[in-house]
């Protein structure tokens, strides 16, 4: 590794320093943004010609292919770039320098200085009509294959030198398993968070993996189920059924999500999820209030669709203690919620279409409700003694 400077007009700086702040405390940074924003203030500080780092990198996301961060000389706080699934293959992506860089797996350099024509990509053009001058993009090669991108651009009269595109090299050269780092912790995060929920993805990358590990937690619990699904299922070819399927698990996951809950299982035709309390009275009206606001956002949703969702489902509500945690064999784990109120949940969701009502709840959820509701029947609970009183919202709480 070269850090001796070589004098290039009037521009001296070293990589060496940067190197090993990368080597050491950058690789440690637990946000790739952050560790962006500082890569990009100590180049600045050791006299690079940056005017703007951008780093790019492929992730593992049902919705996002690739995202960037884009640290700017003047613009304070880096900005976090997310490319959805379908634009790679879109004008704005192919024939660009991040896609070139992908493709080839070599270095990219365009003085943008010079003349551009309309064979140079709108992404050059664009950074040239805010002032760039020269632009130098590498690719950073991961030990699975993957490839990454990091760019630099500068607005400097007289673009990079050989100096400046050396010392990037040698950034780059170990920017890459850094990178990898990087990428690696977001695609765990998003895989746990997609398959497990924000909530109970974050637990299991903390360390919450092993058989057993059960804490009693409070919540208001929702379950969901599309009514007449095996009707449906063979009535419909299964790619209509399968969209509508989706349709619904999309309606009650934003309803769930946005009211602060958190879904653990799509279970078949099904929804399983939960909005934690403790101990306190004011949590668990909070947990009751949020869940209930699912229901009915996931309602009004489904009826606001009109036509382009004929799919109908009830919703079951109970308030309880439930076991929250990792079950199963000694080499296939479930992070779920067990429990009688659980059980309870389902058995009232399961009266819905009975009752005619598309909400249900139980009186211990009622009761931490703090909005009007109306008694519906007194009902039997298979596997439960006694009968269970259950309510829904009042009409025009439904509307």
């Amino acid at each position: 590794m070269a850090d001796t400077p070589e004098r290039t007009g009037s521009r001296l700086w070293r990589s060496g320093p940067i190197i090993q702040w990368l080597l050491d405390e950058g690789r440690l940074v637990d946000d790739v943004d952050e560790a962006v924003d500082q890569l990009g203030q100590r180049m600045l500080s050791a006299g690079a010609p940056l005017w703007r780092l951008r780093l790019s990198m492929r992730t593992l996301h049902p919705l996002i292919a690739a995202f960037s961060s884009v640290w700017e000389r003047d613009a304070g706080d880096t900005e976090r770039r997310e490319t959805p699934h379908g634009l790679e293959g879109r004008s704005g992506y192919i024939g660009s320098p991040l896609e070139i860089i992908g493709r080839t797996g070599q270095a990219f350099r365009k003085r943008l200085s010079d003349r551009l024509t309309s064979a140079d990509h709108n992404v050059l053009h664009g950074l040239k009509a805010r002032g760039a001058t020269d632009y130098f993009g590498l690719p950073l090669i991961y030990s699975s294959g993957m490839t990454a991108s990091l760019v630099f651009t500068t607005d400097a009269a007289d673009g990079f030198s050989d100096h400046d595109i050396e010392r990037f090299t040698e950034i780059a050269s170990v920017m890459a398993p850094v990178a990898e780092v990087f990428s690696t912790r977001r695609i765990a995060l998003a895989v746990a968070e997609a398959y497990l929920g924000p909530r109970t993805g974050r637990r299991v990358l903390d360390g919450q993996i092993t058989r057993g590990d059960i804490e009693k937690i409070n919540a208001a619990i929702l379950v969901s189920d599309i009514r007449d699904w095996s009707g449906l299922s063979n009535r419909l070819p299964a790619e209509e059924a399968l969209a509508l399927a989706n349709s619904y698990f999309e309606i009650v996951a934003q309803a769930v999500e946005e009211n602060g809950g958190e879904i653990l299982k799509l279970i078949g035709d099904g929804v399983l999820a939960i909005f934690p309390s403790d101990e306190s009275e004011p949590s668990a009206e909070a947990a009751c209030r949020s869940a209930v606001s699912a229901a009915r956002q996931s309602l009004q949703a489904a009826r606001s669709a009109g036509e382009a969702f004929s799919l109908r489902f009830g919703t079951g509500l109970h308030f309880g203690e439930v076991l929250y945690g990792n079950i199963g064999s000694k080499t296939r784990i479930d992070f779920t919620v067990l429990g009688q109120a659980v059980n309870i949940a389902s058995r009232i969701e399961g009266l819905c279409s009975r009752l005619g009502e598309s909400i249900l709840f139980s009186e211990a959820f009622a009761e931490r409700l703090t909005e009007p509701s109306t008694v519906v029947a007194d009902e039997a609970l298979k596997g439960h003694e006694g009968t269970f009183r259950v309510f829904t919202v009042s009409p025009a709480a439904q509307s």
